[in-house]
């Protein structure tokens, strides 16, 4: 059986995957990009995206901002201790920039990304569900299902945006695991006190409690110990809303609306590299983080567009493209980002996910530090929004 022939091969054609075929899109190289599911369809999806300003300034270069039916801008961010003293407020003024962020359905970007992909004839591949991946010093293969039909392809790069699905077959790759014991609880729900803008994190010792400014709702991420998650699925809403007031605190007062739950595990997990013979790995495939602050999909983002900046220097060696040299400067590119971003988050989760009365003190008089020196809120803020290079 005859394989086709590319320069660049994508699996997973989530928003990292498609990201990344749209920003090589006028390079002159061939790309696939192949995804297990459907197209994107309208569908009750509730889950909140807090896009940085650095990605929205990536998305904007890629076309898709504007098609994103709905987004809500973060103009300030309050941060606190339940229990305890000490608060940081955070404002777009402290970064230098319009806005920290915009919060955005997960669907409504998925579906933006596409109407790109789709502008652009960019070839893309549902349905196919990728059983093995392999590669020598030239190129990477891929066998793959494609409507009940086995394919194969060859690649001189094969980048996974998969979610770390293929990871283990990829040689000399390793994933480390950090189990948080924390599950997080996500909703749309609607608060007597509402603030256009201004989003909460409010740490507690069973975990933080983020919420997102998402039209005149807010988009809840509640973390939980797993013995309490499926006692907090099962409540009513008005039980559910009371449990969250008594667990938040009244800084926007009472919860008067929630909407459809949902709850998933927590945890660290990251690869070792991120790049093998003709293989590199983006977003959830190369490290998936605690939600905590936000990160994890703006660092898969700039995980993509970085690696098609990469991709778009060798091009004017086409023999370059996909390299141990190549995916060499890209590693070393992506590593002090991808590094501090695990760091930063999984520090916040051991700092502040504990009963310890001293741990908590110290916190405390971190976040009163931190708001009353504006160099350093600076310095902070425009790492959570570009990354560890700032």
């Amino acid at each position: 059986m005859s394989a086709e022939k590319y320069d660049i091969a994508i699996i997973g054609g989530g928003p990292v995957g498609m990201a990344l075929a749209i920003a090589l899109q006028d390079s002159n190289l061939t790309t696939l990009l192949l995804e297990a599911r459907g197209l994107p369809e309208k569908a009750d999806d509730e889950r909140p995206l807090a896009l940085s300003y650095g990605s929205y300034l990536i998305l904007q270069r890629l076309g898709a901002w504007r098609r994103l039916p709905h987004h809500t801008a973060i103009n300030t961010i309050h941060i606190s201790n339940k229990g305890h003293f000490g608060r940081t407020i955070l404002t777009a003024q402290d970064a230098g920039v319009p806005a920290l962020g915009y919060v955005v359905n997960y669907h409504d970007l998925c579906c933006a990304l596409y109407d790109v992909i789709a502008e652009n004839k960019i070839e893309y591949q549902i349905g196919a569900n990728v059983e093995k991946i392999s590669s020598d010093l030239n190129v990477g293969y891929i066998r793959y299902i494609h409507h009940s039909v086995e394919k194969n392809l060859s690649a001189k790069l094969l980048v996974l945006a998969d979610g770390g699905r293929l990871g283990s077959q990829v040689e000399g790759v390793t994933y480390r695991t950090t189990e948080y014991n924390q599950w997080a609880v996500v909703a749309n729900i609607k608060a007597e006190a509402y603030q256009s803008g201004v989003a909460y994190e409010r740490f507690t010792s069973d975990g933080p409690v983020a919420l997102l400014p998402s039209g005149d709702h807010f988009s809840l991420v509640w973390t939980v110990s797993p013995e309490m998650v499926n006692e907090i699925m099962a409540l009513d809403d008005q039980t559910f809303l009371g449990r969250l007031h008594q667990h938040f605190g009244n800084r926007v007062g009472q919860f008067v609306y929630a909407g459809k739950r949902s709850s998933f595990p927590l945890a660290l997990k990251f690869a070792t590299p991120t790049t093998a013979q003709r293989i590199a790995l983006v977003g959830n495939a190369a490290q998936t983080l605690h939600p905590v602050a936000g990160q994890g999909f703006n660092l898969g983002l700039r995980d993509a567009y970085e690696l098609a900046q990469e991709i778009r220097a060798s091009t004017f060696d086409n023999k370059a493209i996909g390299t141990a040299s190549m995916l060499s400067r890209y590693r070393q590119r992506r590593r002090i980002d991808s590094q501090g971003g695990r760091v930063f988050t999984d520090s916040l989760i051991k700092l502040f996910s504990n009963d310890s009365a001293l741990l908590k003190h110290f916190c405390g008089m971190g976040l009163t530090i931190l708001d009353n020196v504006p160099l350093m809120k600076r310095f902070v803020a425009r790492r959570m929004i570009f990354g560890a290079r700032g």
